[in-house]
């Protein structure tokens, strides 16, 4: 019993670190404006506003475009993390995280944009509709997942994996929330929240962020950062690349059954 309440606090402790980094000032990315800037250089207008609607992948983009689009965020977003990011000149930032430690919580934030504009450019849906409000539930638990995807926990992956199917499956234009919050992801999400947390935060709340582990310390550390960060932001564009989900024909042969069932 004592064991499963000590589970349950440490996935509860990463949900707090997640809800206070999604709170910080330029955490949350523009699904439509990321896609815009991102593919003003490869595509038409039509195909853009085509991948704004629907997805890239409805738009018919080709996968290199999609893997360099990738990678150039990858090294952007990379190239923010190795120092101390714009997140902390932000006056008041840092005031919305609470009991969080500040560069815990920022570091969090680079992952969750990275997981953000690799999920978009991916053929994911939005993840935040309303940029003013909390981040729901089935979005945090999506997070959660793409989160545990970069630190390489396994079951994360099939969670990642089965959510997918699911959008890909009803050509949906938002996350499935029923499977995320009460349905057959949540115990996924819930393990995977325990892994992470006792992983990561279990330490840096009980000892603070001098003697965290070397993922917070990587902020001081351009280098130690590059051997964290980039591979984390690597792991997780390969599994979201690995997906019928952003591929442009399973895109294709989907939209004709979905025209062809719509037809009299």
């Amino acid at each position: 019993m004592a064991e499963t309440r000590e589970i349950e606090n440490a996935g509860s402790n990463f949900t707090q670190v997640l809800e206070a980094a999604a709170k910080l000032p330029g955490v949350r990315i523009s699904r439509a404006a990321y896609l815009r800037t991102a593919l003003k250089r490869y595509c038409t207008e039509e195909q853009i506003e085509t991948a704004i609607a629907k997805s890239p992948a409805a738009a018919g983009i080709p996968l290199k475009v999609i893997s360099d689009v990738a990678n150039a965020s990858i090294k952007y977003e990379t190239s923010k993390v190795t120092g101390l990011s714009a997140l902390a000149g932000i006056p008041g930032g840092f005031a919305m995280v609470g009991t969080v430690p500040a560069d815990l919580a920022q570091y969090m934030g680079h992952m969750l944009r990275i997981a953000q504009k690799l999920a978009y450019i991916y053929s994911w849906p939005d993840l935040f509709a309303d940029e003013d409000q909390d981040v729901d539930e089935a979005t945090e638990n999506v997070l959660i997942l793409f989160v545990g995807v970069m630190f390489g926990v396994q079951i994360a992956q099939s969670g990642v994996t089965k959510v997918a199917a699911m959008v890909s499956a009803n050509l949906a234009k938002k996350l499935p929330q029923q499977a995320l919050t009460k349905g057959v992801i949540y115990p996924i999400v819930k393990k995977v929240a325990s892994y992470l947390g006792i992983g990561m935060t279990k330490k840096l709340f009980a000892s603070g962020v001098a003697k965290a582990i070397p993922v917070v310390g990587a902020l001081f550390s351009g280098g130690l950062t590059l051997g964290t960060f980039l591979p984390m932001s690597k792991r997780l564009q390969k599994h979201l690349a690995s997906l019928e989900l952003t591929k442009p024909s399973h895109r294709k042969v989907a939209d004709d059954i979905a025209n062809a069932e719509a037809a009299p």
